[in-house]
Order: structure tokens, then sequence, then C-alpha cells
């Protein structure tokens, strides 16, 4: 990957990595490595999807990605600026990546403050980017993103609790929006909604996207919601990336293993097409990403693995137009 800026490319991820101290008694340490030297890059206007099982680091990437959680190394580009370079370490002001970089989370009624009202909660970022003239225009802001995400102005006075987790969720939406970003975190922002809401919340995103040309990740482990809705995929297992392709391509041509197995399990809405599925059913439990195991990662698991998956960690590499994974089968 390069550093020559591509007018296309909003944000770049250069071996990214992301370990978490783990004390193991007298005085010993380990870490758990939640994001291994993983790289992609995202255009500008698209929506990047980013699937895997619960724990394979998926939502750790997505909060280093915005530094809300500092990266132990790599490096990510933004819009042609560097904003984290594990090598440097230099300090460098977030502030103004901040307004342009947020993140709508995966529980609503955990990411809002009990204690604020909505309008408090969607004004705060107004405040601290000082982004109105005066109380009126910034009621007026708060009352337009209100309108905007499907509520109505009067629930600016009312508090969280007041609200279904289908409306937190869109006023988590709201407070995303006040600063009119560039680039959203959307970090599985409808596994915890029933799923009625469920569409209604993807399609406003969709919508707004066009709108206002958002470019967003899209995290979810649910890969016929990221189908639906994402431009490229890609695949994470134990904290590594092991495919990464075009929507469709992973859809209908997955080559790793693990994504195979992962759209084996996606239901058919057919019921017979569905009884002649085939599914892959994966042995044995994830390994500890505090031990993880030598060579391929998934390879304790994968149905096809030789000798060499134990030993030698896979090449990443293309193996069609720009449909990439990291696999020894390959």
């Amino acid at each position: 990957m390069s550093d020559i800026k591509d007018p296309e490319v909003l944000l770049e991820v250069i071996n990214l990595k992301k370990y978490f101290d783990v004390k193991i008694g007298l005085g010993r340490k380990n870490y758990v490595k939640a994001v291994e030297d993983i790289s992609f890059k995202i255009h500008k206007g698209e929506t990047f999807g980013l699937v895997g099982e619960s724990g394979c680091g998926k939502t750790t990437l997505g909060r280093s990605i915005i530094r809300l959680i500092e990266p132990t190394s790599g490096k990510i580009i933004y819009d042609g600026d560097v904003i984290f370079d594990g090598d440097k370490r230099k300090n460098i002001n977030m502030t103004a990546y901040r307004r342009k970089m947020q993140i709508i989370f995966q529980d609503p009624s955990a990411s809002l403050d009990p204690r604020m009202t909505v309008g408090e909660i969607i004004g705060e970022a107004l405040d601290v980017h000082k982004l109105f003239q005066g109380k009126l225009e910034r009621k007026k802001r708060i009352d337009f993103l209100l309108d905007r995400v499907g509520l109505n102005t009067e629930h600016a006075n009312r508090y969280p609790h007041e609200f279904s987790g289908g409306q937190q969720q869109r006023i988590g939406i709201a407070r995303a929006l006040a600063v009119e970003p560039e680039f959203i975190v959307c970090d599985e922002p409808i596994s915890a909604l029933d799923v009625s809401i469920q569409s209604q919340i993807v399609n406003m995103l969709e919508d707004m996207q066009e709108e206002l040309g958002l470019t967003y990740l899209f995290i979810a482990h649910d890969l016929s919601v990221v189908r639906h809705i994402s431009t490229r995929i890609g695949v994470m297992y134990l904290g590594n990336m092991v495919e990464l392709g075009d929507s469709n391509e992973i859809y209908h041509n997955p080559l790793h293993p693990y994504t195979q197995t992962l759209l084996s399990a996606v239901p058919v809405p057919d019921p017979e097409v569905n009884r002649n599925t085939h599914r892959i059913i994966l042995e044995g439990d994830v390994p500890s990403p505090i031990n993880p195991p030598t060579g391929c990662r998934f390879h304790t698991r994968c149905p096809y693995a030789k000798d060499i998956c134990k030993e030698k960690i896979p090449e990443w590499k293309e193996i069609e137009p720009n449909h990439f994974a990291a696999c020894h089968i390959l």
C-alpha cells in the first residue's frame, strides 16, 4: 500500500494492530491480540461491510480506526492525512477529525446518557464544535435532526428511557449526524433491535448516504443485511482479515473456507431451497485470542487444513480481480 493520495480513497488502514494487556498472575501479563495486521481501503461514498463471529475483533477495529481506542501499531490515513502512525508516535490533534468521523453504537440504551434530555444529547456535539450562532439556531438544528430521523421535535425535552429501542437508535443516529460528518462507523446498529425495525433503520441509513454523500463502515454478523447495504465486504476471523471483495462476488463466489461456512448458515426464504442447502458445520470452539493458533488462525476448525496451515501464516493475495484472501489452499 502507498502513501500517495488517491482522490477516491477516504480511509486507508495499513498493518493495523490492537493488543490489550491481560494479567495472568504473579506479575506476568499476556496480550489479547484483538486486531492483527489488517490493511484495507474505504472509498468515498461507499459502504464497506465488516463481518465475522462475535469476538473476532470487528468492533475493536472500528473503534481503533476513529481512535476511540488507541491502536497498538500500524498506520491510519484519512483523506490523505495520517491520523495515526505507530512508528512515529507523534501526537496528532484529533479535534478536527472528530467532526468528520462519527460512530453509531450497537446498544442505543447504553450509549445515551440517561441524565440528559434528547436535545442535550444531540446538542452536545454542536456545543463542542461551536456549530451555531445562537440558541435559536441551535434549536433549529436539533429540531431538523430529529425530524430527519423520524422523530418529533417535542421529543427534544424527553429522556432516553422514555423511548423504545428503535427510537433510541434514531437518537443515536441524529447525534452522529449533528456535526455533518463524512465517515460513520455503524457498529452493529440494528442487532439490538426488533426485526420489524431493522429494515427501517437500514433504509434510513441508505437514504442519508445518498442525500449527504456519507461513507460507512458497516459492522455486523448478519451477512444478508451486509450484502444488502454494502459495496464491498471484509470477512474477519480471530483478529485477522481472511477475505475481501465486492459484495455480490463474496456472496456468490466465497473463496475462503470460513466465508463459505458463514454463508452456508444464512437462512434462505424459500423452504425448498433451504432444505437442500448444504450446511457447513465447524468443529470445535473459537480459539483464544490470548493464545491464537500458529500459522493460519482458522486451521484448527478448517475442514481442508494441511500441515502448512499449522506452520505458516498465509499470504494476503489477490486471487481474482479485486477479490483478496489469505489461504494456503487458494
